[in-house]
Protein backbone atom coordinates (compact mmCIF):
# COMPACT_ATOMS: atom_id res chain seq x y z
CA UNK A 1 0.00 0.00 0.00
CA UNK A 2 1.53 3.54 -0.93
CA UNK A 3 -0.27 5.14 1.81
CA UNK A 4 -0.98 4.14 5.63
CA UNK A 5 -2.33 5.36 8.32
CA UNK A 6 -0.48 6.26 11.30
CA UNK A 7 -1.26 3.73 14.35
CA UNK A 8 -3.03 6.40 16.51
CA UNK A 9 -5.11 8.36 13.67
CA UNK A 10 -5.77 4.70 12.80
CA UNK A 11 -7.52 3.65 16.49
CA UNK A 12 -9.13 7.15 16.61
CA UNK A 13 -11.09 5.90 13.34
CA UNK A 14 -11.89 2.27 13.70
CA UNK A 15 -15.01 2.08 15.86
CA UNK A 16 -16.46 5.44 15.66
CA UNK A 17 -19.07 7.48 13.09
CA UNK A 18 -17.00 9.47 10.81
CA UNK A 19 -17.62 11.97 7.82
CA UNK A 20 -15.33 12.92 5.41
CA UNK A 21 -15.23 16.95 4.12
CA UNK A 22 -14.80 15.96 0.23
CA UNK A 23 -13.91 17.89 -1.98
CA UNK A 24 -13.37 15.79 -5.26
CA UNK A 25 -9.65 16.91 -5.58
CA UNK A 26 -7.03 14.78 -5.49
CA UNK A 27 -6.26 14.71 -1.24
CA UNK A 28 -10.31 14.04 -0.49
CA UNK A 29 -10.28 11.53 -3.38
CA UNK A 30 -7.19 9.56 -2.14
CA UNK A 31 -8.41 9.51 1.12
CA UNK A 32 -12.14 8.34 0.70
CA UNK A 33 -10.88 5.31 -1.30
CA UNK A 34 -7.91 4.43 1.20
CA UNK A 35 -10.39 4.65 4.11
CA UNK A 36 -12.72 2.53 2.15
CA UNK A 37 -9.34 0.06 1.56
CA UNK A 38 -8.65 -0.31 5.15
CA UNK A 39 -12.16 -0.93 6.36
CA UNK A 40 -13.29 2.50 7.73
CA UNK A 41 -16.95 3.57 7.45
CA UNK A 42 -17.11 7.03 6.11
CA UNK A 43 -20.15 9.23 4.62
CA UNK A 44 -19.56 12.42 2.47
CA UNK A 45 -20.35 15.72 3.22
CA UNK A 46 -19.56 18.12 0.06
CA UNK A 47 -20.09 21.81 -0.38
CA UNK A 48 -21.26 23.09 -4.37
CA UNK A 49 -19.85 27.36 -4.26
CA UNK A 50 -21.04 27.43 -7.83
CA UNK A 51 -17.52 29.21 -8.91
CA UNK A 52 -16.17 26.99 -11.26
CA UNK A 53 -18.05 25.53 -14.46
CA UNK A 54 -16.79 21.84 -13.13
CA UNK A 55 -18.64 22.86 -9.31
CA UNK A 56 -21.60 20.81 -10.22
CA UNK A 57 -19.60 17.65 -12.00
CA UNK A 58 -18.07 17.68 -8.62
CA UNK A 59 -21.10 17.76 -6.69
CA UNK A 60 -21.98 14.53 -8.90
CA UNK A 61 -19.12 12.89 -8.77
CA UNK A 62 -19.29 13.01 -4.49
CA UNK A 63 -22.97 11.79 -4.84
CA UNK A 64 -22.18 8.89 -7.48
CA UNK A 65 -19.47 7.76 -5.24
CA UNK A 66 -21.61 7.70 -1.87
CA UNK A 67 -23.96 5.40 -4.34
CA UNK A 68 -21.18 3.07 -5.12
CA UNK A 69 -20.30 2.43 -1.70
CA UNK A 70 -23.25 2.74 0.01
CA UNK A 71 -22.74 5.74 1.96
CA UNK A 72 -24.51 8.97 3.12
CA UNK A 73 -23.75 12.29 0.87
CA UNK A 74 -24.83 15.37 2.42
CA UNK A 75 -24.82 18.75 -0.50
CA UNK A 76 -24.84 22.11 0.58
CA UNK A 77 -25.13 24.58 -2.06
CA UNK A 78 -23.46 27.93 -1.14
CA UNK A 79 -23.19 31.29 -3.23
CA UNK A 80 -21.03 33.64 -1.53
CA UNK A 81 -19.89 37.63 -2.07
CA UNK A 82 -16.38 37.68 -4.11
CA UNK A 83 -14.78 39.81 -1.40
CA UNK A 84 -12.67 38.04 1.07
CA UNK A 85 -14.03 34.37 -0.56
CA UNK A 86 -11.47 32.26 0.79
CA UNK A 87 -12.36 33.23 4.18
CA UNK A 88 -16.06 33.26 3.65
CA UNK A 89 -15.76 29.31 1.95
CA UNK A 90 -14.38 28.09 4.73
CA UNK A 91 -16.43 29.81 7.66
CA UNK A 92 -19.61 28.24 5.43
CA UNK A 93 -17.96 25.02 5.21
CA UNK A 94 -17.14 24.49 8.48
CA UNK A 95 -20.21 25.71 9.77
CA UNK A 96 -22.42 23.08 7.14
CA UNK A 97 -20.14 20.04 8.78
CA UNK A 98 -20.64 21.49 12.56
CA UNK A 99 -24.54 21.04 11.43
CA UNK A 100 -24.23 17.71 10.01
CA UNK A 101 -22.04 16.52 12.80
CA UNK A 102 -24.17 17.60 15.39
CA UNK A 103 -27.03 16.78 13.41
CA UNK A 104 -25.84 13.21 13.05
CA UNK A 105 -24.04 12.25 15.77
CA UNK A 106 -21.09 11.75 14.37
CA UNK A 107 -18.02 11.46 16.58
CA UNK A 108 -15.29 12.30 13.66
CA UNK A 109 -15.02 15.13 11.36
CA UNK A 110 -12.14 13.66 8.76
CA UNK A 111 -10.06 16.14 6.13
CA UNK A 112 -7.81 15.27 3.81
CA UNK A 113 -5.02 17.77 4.68
CA UNK A 114 -1.63 16.96 4.17
CA UNK A 115 1.71 17.39 5.22
CA UNK A 116 2.24 19.79 1.61
CA UNK A 117 -0.68 21.79 2.88
CA UNK A 118 1.03 21.53 6.63
CA UNK A 119 4.53 23.08 5.26
CA UNK A 120 2.86 26.07 3.25
CA UNK A 121 0.76 26.68 6.52
CA UNK A 122 4.35 26.76 8.43
CA UNK A 123 6.08 28.95 5.83
CA UNK A 124 3.03 31.35 5.71
CA UNK A 125 3.20 32.06 8.95
CA UNK A 126 7.22 31.89 9.30
CA UNK A 127 6.84 35.01 6.78
CA UNK A 128 4.64 36.46 9.01
CA UNK A 129 6.43 36.11 12.14
CA UNK A 130 5.00 33.27 14.73
CA UNK A 131 5.79 30.82 17.43
CA UNK A 132 5.92 27.37 17.68
CA UNK A 133 2.35 26.90 18.44
CA UNK A 134 1.14 29.06 15.49
CA UNK A 135 3.97 27.15 12.99
CA UNK A 136 2.32 24.19 13.22
CA UNK A 137 -1.01 24.67 13.23
CA UNK A 138 -2.61 21.77 11.99
CA UNK A 139 -2.17 18.70 14.31
CA UNK A 140 -3.93 15.14 13.43
CA UNK A 141 -6.39 14.65 15.98
CA UNK A 142 -8.18 17.65 17.91
CA UNK A 143 -10.93 17.67 20.57
CA UNK A 144 -13.57 19.90 19.37
CA UNK A 145 -16.74 20.37 22.09
CA UNK A 146 -19.12 17.91 20.71
CA UNK A 147 -16.33 15.93 18.29
CA UNK A 148 -12.83 15.23 16.94
CA UNK A 149 -11.39 17.11 14.28
CA UNK A 150 -8.90 13.90 12.49
CA UNK A 151 -6.61 14.36 9.68
CA UNK A 152 -5.26 11.34 8.57
CA UNK A 153 -2.71 12.38 5.98
CA UNK A 154 -0.71 15.20 7.67
CA UNK A 155 2.61 12.76 7.30
CA UNK A 156 1.84 12.55 3.59
CA UNK A 157 3.10 14.13 0.96
CA UNK A 158 1.11 15.40 -2.52
CA UNK A 159 3.75 12.84 -4.95
CA UNK A 160 2.82 9.82 -2.91
CA UNK A 161 -1.00 10.65 -3.02
CA UNK A 162 -0.49 11.22 -6.58
CA UNK A 163 1.41 7.62 -7.47
CA UNK A 164 -1.76 6.16 -5.04
CA UNK A 165 -4.12 8.07 -6.83
CA UNK A 166 -2.70 6.55 -10.69
CA UNK A 167 -2.03 2.73 -9.10
CA UNK A 168 -5.89 2.37 -8.02
CA UNK A 169 -7.07 4.37 -11.04
CA UNK A 170 -8.92 6.85 -8.65
CA UNK A 171 -11.15 9.90 -10.49
CA UNK A 172 -10.72 13.48 -9.03
CA UNK A 173 -10.72 17.01 -10.15
CA UNK A 174 -8.48 19.61 -10.38
CA UNK A 175 -9.24 22.88 -8.97
CA UNK A 176 -7.33 25.54 -11.33
CA UNK A 177 -7.50 28.00 -8.74
CA UNK A 178 -4.41 26.38 -7.09
CA UNK A 179 -2.30 27.24 -9.24
CA UNK A 180 -3.58 31.10 -9.63
CA UNK A 181 -0.41 33.25 -8.08
CA UNK A 182 -2.49 36.41 -7.18
CA UNK A 183 -2.75 33.82 -4.27
CA UNK A 184 0.31 34.05 -1.40
CA UNK A 185 -0.29 30.12 -0.49
CA UNK A 186 0.45 29.30 -4.56
CA UNK A 187 3.31 31.00 -4.58
CA UNK A 188 4.74 29.73 -2.03
CA UNK A 189 3.59 26.38 -2.63
CA UNK A 190 5.02 26.42 -5.91
CA UNK A 191 8.19 28.00 -4.99
CA UNK A 192 9.59 26.72 -2.02
CA UNK A 193 7.33 23.90 -0.36
CA UNK A 194 6.87 21.37 -3.06
CA UNK A 195 10.55 21.75 -4.22
CA UNK A 196 11.84 21.19 -0.45
CA UNK A 197 9.30 18.07 -0.03
CA UNK A 198 10.50 16.54 -2.90
CA UNK A 199 13.51 16.25 -1.87
CA UNK A 200 13.01 16.22 2.13
CA UNK A 201 9.43 14.65 2.77
CA UNK A 202 10.50 12.37 5.73
CA UNK A 203 12.44 14.75 7.31
CA UNK A 204 10.25 17.57 7.55
CA UNK A 205 6.91 14.75 8.49
CA UNK A 206 9.80 13.49 11.05
CA UNK A 207 10.26 17.32 12.31
CA UNK A 208 6.44 18.18 12.49
CA UNK A 209 6.39 14.75 14.71
CA UNK A 210 8.92 16.62 17.16
CA UNK A 211 7.27 19.59 16.97
CA UNK A 212 3.46 18.34 18.00
CA UNK A 213 5.29 16.66 20.79
CA UNK A 214 6.96 20.08 21.60
CA UNK A 215 3.89 21.78 21.69
CA UNK A 216 1.56 18.78 23.80
CA UNK A 217 4.32 19.24 26.54
CA UNK A 218 3.07 23.16 26.89
CA UNK A 219 -0.17 22.35 26.93
CA UNK A 220 -1.25 20.13 30.07
CA UNK A 221 -4.94 19.18 29.46
CA UNK A 222 -5.03 18.20 33.66
CA UNK A 223 -3.71 22.05 34.01
CA UNK A 224 -7.28 23.19 32.66
CA UNK A 225 -10.61 22.89 34.78
CA UNK A 226 -13.67 23.35 34.06
CA UNK A 227 -17.50 24.20 36.01
CA UNK A 228 -19.96 23.45 33.23
CA UNK A 229 -19.08 26.18 30.39
CA UNK A 230 -16.46 27.91 32.38
CA UNK A 231 -12.81 26.78 31.69
CA UNK A 232 -10.07 28.29 34.25
CA UNK A 233 -6.15 27.56 34.43
CA UNK A 234 -3.48 28.94 36.86
CA UNK A 235 -1.55 31.55 34.68
CA UNK A 236 1.81 30.32 33.39
CA UNK A 237 5.08 32.17 34.14
CA UNK A 238 4.27 34.10 30.58
CA UNK A 239 1.63 35.29 28.27
CA UNK A 240 2.96 32.97 24.99
CA UNK A 241 1.76 29.96 27.07
CA UNK A 242 -1.60 31.45 28.51
CA UNK A 243 -2.07 32.46 24.68
CA UNK A 244 -1.44 28.72 23.45
CA UNK A 245 -3.75 27.17 26.72
CA UNK A 246 -6.60 29.56 25.66
CA UNK A 247 -6.25 29.06 21.94
CA UNK A 248 -6.75 25.14 23.11
CA UNK A 249 -10.17 26.20 24.83
CA UNK A 250 -11.96 27.65 22.46
CA UNK A 251 -10.32 25.52 19.39
CA UNK A 252 -12.27 22.33 21.21
CA UNK A 253 -15.18 24.72 21.54
CA UNK A 254 -15.20 25.17 17.90
CA UNK A 255 -14.36 28.46 18.07
CA UNK A 256 -10.85 29.53 16.35
CA UNK A 257 -9.01 32.98 17.39
CA UNK A 258 -7.96 35.10 14.56
CA UNK A 259 -4.78 36.71 14.35
CA UNK A 260 -5.93 40.33 15.38
CA UNK A 261 -7.59 38.67 18.42
CA UNK A 262 -4.13 36.52 19.22
CA UNK A 263 -2.57 39.40 19.11
CA UNK A 264 -4.98 42.02 21.20
CA UNK A 265 -5.21 39.14 24.00
CA UNK A 266 -0.72 39.55 23.89
CA UNK A 267 -1.14 42.85 25.61
CA UNK A 268 -4.97 42.92 27.06
CA UNK A 269 -6.66 41.38 30.27
CA UNK A 270 -9.56 40.67 28.83
CA UNK A 271 -10.86 39.89 25.63
CA UNK A 272 -14.14 39.27 23.51
CA UNK A 273 -13.73 36.37 21.03
CA UNK A 274 -15.92 35.89 18.13
CA UNK A 275 -18.64 37.86 19.98
CA UNK A 276 -19.46 34.64 21.46
CA UNK A 277 -16.93 33.78 24.18
CA UNK A 278 -14.82 36.27 26.81
CA UNK A 279 -11.60 35.82 28.21
CA UNK A 280 -10.49 37.50 30.92
CA UNK A 281 -6.67 37.13 33.34
CA UNK A 282 -6.55 38.26 36.88
CA UNK A 283 -3.54 38.30 39.33
CA UNK A 284 -3.39 34.35 39.13
CA UNK A 285 -5.76 33.08 37.21
CA UNK A 286 -7.38 33.19 33.76
CA UNK A 287 -10.90 32.42 33.29
CA UNK A 288 -12.42 31.29 29.91
CA UNK A 289 -16.43 31.26 29.36
CA UNK A 290 -19.35 32.64 27.32
CA UNK A 291 -20.10 36.14 26.83
CA UNK A 292 -23.38 37.05 27.93
CA UNK A 293 -24.97 40.07 28.16
CA UNK A 294 -27.71 40.27 30.74
CA UNK A 295 -29.72 42.41 33.50
CA UNK A 296 -28.34 41.65 36.96
CA UNK A 297 -29.24 42.31 39.71
CA UNK A 298 -27.92 44.97 42.12
CA UNK A 299 -26.59 42.85 45.06
CA UNK A 300 -24.91 40.33 42.62
CA UNK A 301 -22.93 42.81 40.81
CA UNK A 302 -21.58 44.50 43.86
CA UNK A 303 -20.55 40.98 44.83
CA UNK A 304 -18.86 41.16 41.62
CA UNK A 305 -17.01 44.90 41.86
CA UNK A 306 -16.01 43.70 45.94
CA UNK A 307 -13.95 40.72 44.15
CA UNK A 308 -12.69 42.71 41.33
CA UNK A 309 -14.46 40.23 38.91
CA UNK A 310 -14.63 41.29 34.98
CA UNK A 311 -17.79 42.92 34.27
CA UNK A 312 -17.93 41.04 30.60
CA UNK A 313 -17.72 37.86 32.27
CA UNK A 314 -20.43 38.28 35.04
CA UNK A 315 -23.23 37.98 32.75
CA UNK A 316 -22.36 34.02 32.12
CA UNK A 317 -21.38 33.88 36.66
CA UNK A 318 -24.89 35.48 37.13
CA UNK A 319 -26.63 32.44 34.80
CA UNK A 320 -24.38 29.77 36.52
CA UNK A 321 -24.24 30.02 40.03
CA UNK A 322 -21.74 26.94 40.51
CA UNK A 323 -19.02 28.62 38.11
CA UNK A 324 -20.26 32.03 40.51
CA UNK A 325 -19.04 30.17 43.66
CA UNK A 326 -16.06 28.92 42.41
CA UNK A 327 -14.47 31.60 41.22
CA UNK A 328 -15.49 33.58 44.21
CA UNK A 329 -13.51 31.15 46.00
CA UNK A 330 -10.56 31.56 43.83
CA UNK A 331 -10.42 35.18 44.08
CA UNK A 332 -11.52 35.55 47.81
Amino acid sequence: MLVSLQPKTLAALQTTKNLLAFSGGSDSSALFHLLHQLGIDVDIAHVNYGTRQQSDAEEAYARRLAERYGRDCFIKQITLESSDFEHRARTARYAFFHEVMLHYGYDNLITAHQLNDRLEWFLMQLCKGAGVYELVGMEQIEAREHYRLVRPLLHVNADTIEQYLKAHNIEYFIDASNSDMRFERNVIRKHYATPLLHHHAKGIAKSFEYLEEDIAALIQPSDILHVNLLSYFTLPHNRRSTLIAVDAILKQRGCVMSSREKDLLKSSNTLVVSRRFVVTLTEHYCFVAPYVQTVMSKTFKEQCRRLGIEPKLRGYLYSDAESFERVCSLLL
